[in-house]
């Protein structure tokens, strides 16, 4: 072997050494942070990651919650609670007329009567109409219930998107983490399943 292929294969050996140490130590900075969970006698050993996660949906979806309320009460309709304002928009969604079952299905939602609930008092608000159909209510936006939708659109606008804007995340990881979402969705629905089945 000449000097030169020498050289080269010690080169090589000392950066591939090199690189294990640097992932080893990769390796041992994440095992020996503090993990970052809301029950720690739930987050085992191999899965303390997606404690993790059920953690950072748990704080989401409350905040999530909270400037519904909060947006909805700027727009003029602070009678509404969450369910309420998402029932609202999914009902407004393309300016279709929905049933009952298909706003419990869109928004994965199993107990039906509290949909029920939230479509008496949206229509005791007048924000929606419904048109019987055999045995079926088909649910529409009224003309009050689309300004109060375009009212909302607006304030979101103003304060979650301009703010969205600062943070500099790319669209691209935002569509990742929606279909990443809807996915661990089924995930839970299945577990879901398998425990009623215990």
């Amino acid at each position: 072997m000449s000097e030169k292929d020498k050289t080269t294969k010690a080169t090589a050996e000392a950066t591939s050494s090199k690189r294990t140490d640097m992932e080893h130590s990769d390796t041992q900075g994440m095992d020996n942070r503090r993990k970052i969970v809301s029950s720690e006698h739930l987050a085992s050993d191999g899965n303390w990651p997606l404690s993790e996660v059920e953690y950072g949906m748990t704080v989401v979806y409350n905040a999530f919650s909270q400037w519904m309320v909060r947006c909805a009460n700027a727009a003029g309709i602070g009678e509404l609670a969450v369910l309420d304002i998402l029932i609202l928009h999914n009902i407004n969604h393309r300016g279709r007329e929905k049933r009952l079952n298909d706003i419990a299905f869109m928004l994965n939602i199993i107990d039906t009567h509290t949909v029920n609930y939230a479509l008496k008092k949206l229509l005791k608000l007048e924000l929606v109409t419904g048109t019987k159909r055999g045995k079926e209510i088909f649910y529409a936006t009224s003309n009050k219930g689309k300004l109060a939708c375009e009212e909302y659109g607006r304030v979101r606008e103003q304060c979650l998107l301009d703010g969205l804007q600062m943070l500099d995340i790319d669209q691209q990881e935002l569509a990742k983490l929606a279909s990443t979402l809807r996915s661990m969705s089924g995930l839970y629905d299945q577990a879901s399943r398998a425990a009623a089945s215990l």
